[in-house]
């Protein structure tokens, strides 16, 4: 009996990113273009920009991306407690969009109940 894969998400898989453009070559081309001029330094260094995808990546819960920007702050010279806090920041921006959106709710219950 072979031995089943504990969860959905293979850490291997991260490795095999690069193939994307297997199905699809010149849109995959086209998107690892403009993915390697956004990360370059620009208004903002390489190393705000890795914080950023950091913080995006826990936001939408994407393990592959957590492991490499988690793995490319630290190369970027970001510590735990700056990759933390970007954390903290997807977070509280979480909550907060859920939250905004009650104000339609509330909105809409007003109307049904009056």
């Amino acid at each position: 009996m072979k031995n089943k894969k504990e969860g959905y998400y293979q850490p291997e898989d991260l490795k095999k990113f690069g193939k994307i453009t297997e199905f699809q070559e010149e849109l995959g081309k086209k998107f690892f273009d403009y993915y390697g001029a956004v990360f370059k330094d620009g208004a903002l260094t390489a190393r705000e920009k890795a914080l950023i995808a950091l913080a995006v990546a826990h936001s939408e819960q994407c393990p592959y991306c957590i492991d490499a920007y988690s793995s490319d702050c630290l190369a970027k010279g970001a510590d735990e407690e700056q990759m933390m806090e970007a954390v903290h920041v997807a977070a509280a921006m979480k909550a907060g969009v859920a939250l905004v959106h009650a104000t339609q709710m509330m909105g809409h219950v007003k109307k049904l109940t009056m």
